[in-house]
């Protein structure tokens, strides 16, 4: 069993340093940075500003239509009151104008701990001989060549699971993107107390995003760690 530890030992963690290097690599670009969304999908840039635009009119239009419920043909429906009405369009169409630089922040914010976690070491393989009973009766009777299966199994296992890791990775990343560069149509549904209730599901959808990225290079620097140790024990008791 001497050369079959040799032998798992080397490929547990060549595996190990490989899937971490991908893990790595891919989580770098679909971190909190904009960066790669804008590589692929340059046209959000150029198209955030009529988001702007068009989420500035829209809070104008809902100050105009409030007042006019107010004071105009239509008295006698509920309306807002036009002082606070006026006072929160104003600040939100601050905060409209500088939504680029606020979703910056939380980004940054949120890529801190991304960026730890990627730059985080793994620990190196507790490689373990094969002391196992069970693992020790299939040796005696197959000569090791079901325990290369089950590594061989394992491996596919580990790859497959990383690849759908890394899809699901990307499909929340371009889902951030969205939400990011069309933030300004979000912030305008904050400025009218009847449309409020979306502006607060929207930050919460982006701080669920922004954490769920944060989660998702945890779970694979985790499984990344998993792997290695699990190819070069496996079996063991």
């Amino acid at each position: 069993m001497g050369i079959l530890d040799g032998i798992v030992e080397w490929i547990s963690e060549q595996v190990m340093n490989g899937l971490d290097l991908i893990t790595t690599s891919v989580l770098g670009a679909l971190g909190c940075d904009m960066s790669t969304f804008l590589r692929y999908f340059p046209a959000a840039k150029s198209m955030y500003k009529i988001f702007v635009a068009t989420a500035i009119g829209l809070v104008l239009l809902n100050l105009v239509w409030q007042v006019f419920k107010n004071f105009g043909l239509i008295a006698g429906i509920e309306a807002e009151d036009p002082i606070k009405l006026s006072i929160r369009s104003i600040l939100f169409i601050l905060l409209i104008y500088f939504c680029n630089q606020i979703t910056d922040i939380i980004l940054k914010i949120g890529g801190t701990p991304y960026t730890w976690i990627l730059n985080s070491e793994i620990p190196p393989i507790s490689f373990s001989n094969f002391n196992s009973v069970l693992l020790t009766i299939i040796g005696v009777c197959a000569s090791g060549s079901v325990a290369l299966i089950a590594l061989i199994l394992v491996l596919i296992f580990g790859l497959e699971t990383t690849l759908n890791c890394f899809f699901e990775a990307a499909e929340r990343y371009v889902l951030l993107g969205v939400l990011v560069y069309t933030a300004p149509m979000a912030f305008a549904t904050g400025a009218s107390q009847s449309t409020a209730n979306i502006f607060k599901s929207w930050c919460r959808m982006f701080g669920g995003q922004v954490f769920l990225l944060v989660m998702n290079a945890w779970c694979l620097r985790l499984f990344t760690s998993m792997v290695g140790n699990f190819i070069a024990n496996p079996l063991s008791l």
